[in-house]
C-alpha cells in the first residue's frame, strides 16, 4: 500500500483543481486548508477541519472527556524534570 498525504490551501498551486460546487459539497471556502491523501492510485480531499473532527473523535474513544491531554503532558514534563 502506497500512501503520502499533503496539506495545503483548496486554492494553491500544489492542490488539485476542484469544481465550484464541488468546494461547496465538501464545505471549503476559497483558501480552506484542504489535505491531500494518496493511497493505493486513489485521491481524496478532505477539509483540514474535518480531517481535525476525526482524529479528536478517535482520541475521545480511547481518553476519557474529562482527561486532559495537555495537562498531563505538562504534569510528565514537569516530573521529568525535577528527576534530571
Amino acid at each position: 500500500m502506497t500512501e503520502a498525504r499533503q496539506a495545503a490551501p483548496a486554492a494553491s498551486p500544489s492542490a488539485p483543481a476542484v469544481r465550484p460546487n464541488r468546494n461547496r459539497q465538501l464545505g471549503l471556502q476559497p483558501g480552506a486548508e484542504v489535505v491531500l491523501e494518496l493511497t493505493d492510485g486513489e485521491l481524496r480531499i478532505r477539509s483540514l477541519r474535518r480531517t481535525i473532527e476525526r482524529a479528536q473523535a478517535l482520541v475521545r474513544r480511547h481518553v476519557p472527556e474529562t482527561t486532559s491531554l495537555a495537562d498531563e503532558l505538562i504534569r510528565e514534563r514537569h516530573e521529568a524534570a525535577r528527576r534530571e
